[in-house]
């Protein structure tokens, strides 16, 4: 029985954890690495047809991305998350598959043009949803039995909507280890989701620490905040831009400005509109409201009883189409635009960025994580000047971040998890999910001043469950920028490649078949290899 980390390991985004136990393989997480990467992440060390399962935490591309990109290698096996995860990664997965191809056409125009090589895309809408029907909806809460040796249980963190920690039971030869991964911890007094909901026992603890060297602070008047900068950005005659996640974030910040316009905070347009440009934001939209009672917090649910929509008001857009984003900026009115994606690395956000970043009369709100290397990153840090589509654009606009809008936990609500495990203090616990110094700092501190054997692991790290020893402790790899590219993607020749390995796959797999069947199947693969050899 053994674990190995490979992605977020030193790092934010990625998230990937490998486990073998039994004759079983399986995954918790399978993350798309988002940003510039500092380390190298070592790759799952099966073939993806030889996995079993695949557990999510929750449904963010940083935990779910690479799914598709497994389903075209030739994984099949089930993939199990909550009800409110398996919905939002319906819409997600093809969301990204539609980036992934789109990107693609944009390239090889390119490529064609300058002669350039040909661009493949990570993975296609079919491998999207093809790894979309291998979903398994759980409930929260409900002990759930895998196979022989092997049971989960999901319990609700607050981070997204369906969001979780994992508990895994697993037992080997008689012996018995229990695992909890904590997936992204939410931060408490968030509006419409419920507060972290804690786990009392544990042999091993998997825990992010993206916020693990800072803290929010006392609960930031949002509401008040945001209608200042809506004021004066509207007094300027300008338009506020917020680049924010479509799931989560977006519903979120539609909270807070029905808030605002119920108070009747906005003097200078009282009227104005709100445009969420993101068809997958409306989407997840619809799935929070049918998920009211499984997830929402007590205050959501109550203005719901009372005919209320906690995201709903006069004057909200919902832009679907092409032509539908293109005509906001062809609107004169001051208004604000919440448009995808948060860290401004793809879709339209950059357009409405190219619109409005040199304009001083406008404001772009951060009001979420970016990661280094981003164009939200970069903008934060103060870029006086940013390409955008070929275009040199000059920033005159107004950059500000509202604090305290965060969907992770602080320093104090990690400790205040690590500390909930009450009923059996975890034996050791592996801190992820942060950037370097992070993880670093924050395995000292669970260790130094909470009594809890602690470290930070490197990608290629391996320990034994069983033993509680390191088999093989990894060294970072730093990654090289010109190396970054290469895993995007294999060719057409490399998916028959990884076809052939899960042939390969499933052969091993149907070892004791009846001589019969076993016959059937050889003179299939055979009479297949008969058409195509050269």
């Amino acid at each position: 029985m053994k674990l190995e980390f490979l992605g977020a390991a030193h790092e934010v985004t990625g998230s990937c954890h490998y486990l073998e136990i039994g004759d079983k393989r399986l995954c918790v997480d399978i993350g798309m690495q988002q940003g510039r990467n500092l380390f190298e992440s070592q790759e799952i060390p099966v073939n993806a047809a030889e996995l079993d399962y695949i557990l999510l935490t929750h449904a963010h591309i940083d935990h779910t991305g690479l799914l598709p990109m497994l389903y075209a290698r030739g994984f099949r096996g089930q993939v199990f998350a909550t009800k409110a995860t398996a919905d939002l990664c319906d819409i997600m997965l093809r969301d990204s598959a539609h980036i992934q191809q789109f990107e693609a056409e944009w390239r090889n125009r390119k490529a064609q043009r300058s002669g350039g090589e040909p661009y493949v895309p990570l993975y296609t809408m079919e491998d999207a949803i093809g790894a979309i029907r291998l979903l398994v909806p759980c409930e929260y809460d409900s002990t759930i039995h895998i196979c022989d040796g092997i049971e989960i249980r999901f319990t609700d963190v607050g981070h997204l909507l369906g969001s979780s920690s994992i508990e895994i039971f697993a037992t080997e030869d008689g012996e018995t280890r229990v695992l909890c991964f904590s997936g992204d911890l939410g931060n408490r007094s968030k509006p419409i989701l419920r507060d972290p909901v804690y786990t009392r026992s544990a042999d091993y603890v998997i825990m992010e620490s993206t916020y693990g060297d800072r803290l929010h602070g006392e609960k930031p008047d949002y509401v008040g905040e945001l209608a200042d900068i809506i004021e004066r950005t509207f007094e300027r005659g300008g338009n506020v831009v917020i680049p924010a996640f479509a799931v989560g974030r977006t519903q979120e910040l539609l909270y807070f400005i029905r808030q605002i316009k119920e108070r009747e905070l906005i003097r200078s347009y009282p009227d104005f509109e709100v445009y969420v440009d993101s068809p997958l934001a409306v989407e997840a939209t619809t799935i929070f409201g049918k998920n009211v009672e499984r997830c929402f917090d007590e205050e959501a649910k109550e203005l719901v009883n009372k005919g209320i929509n906690p995201i709903g008001f006069k004057g909200l857009c919902l832009s679907i189409t092409s032509d539908d984003s293109k005509g906001i900026n062809m609107n004169n009115n001051p208004k604000v635009i919440i448009s995808a994606s948060g860290m401004c690395e793809a879709g339209r956000i950059r357009h409405h960025l190219k619109h409005n970043l040199w304009r001083s009369d406008s404001t772009v709100v951060f009001v979420g994580y970016q990661s280094v290397g981003t164009l939200g990153r970069s903008l934060l840090d103060g870029a006086t000047s940013v390409k955008l589509f070929g275009e040199e654009i000059d920033i005159q606009a107004e950059i500000v971040k509202i604090s305290g809008i965060s969907g992770h936990a602080d320093k104090n609500g990690l400790l205040d998890w690590i500390d909930g495990f009450t009923e059996q203090k975890p034996k050791k616990v592996f801190v992820v999910h942060g950037e370097d110094k992070v993880t670093e700092a924050f395995a000292e501190c669970v260790k130094k001043e909470h009594g809890i054997e602690a470290v930070a692991p490197y990608s290629g790290t391996v320990f034994d469950l069983i033993t509680g020893e390191f088999e093989h402790i990894a060294e970072p790899v730093y990654a090289k920028k010109k190396e970054i590219s290469k895993k995007r993607a294999m060719d057409v020749f490399g998916r028959l490649v990884m076809a052939g390995e899960r042939l390969a796959a499933v052969i091993r797999k149907n070892e004791g078949l009846s001589n019969k069947d076993t016959a059937k199947f050889t003179d299939q693969i055979n009479s297949l290899c008969d058409k195509w050899d050269r």
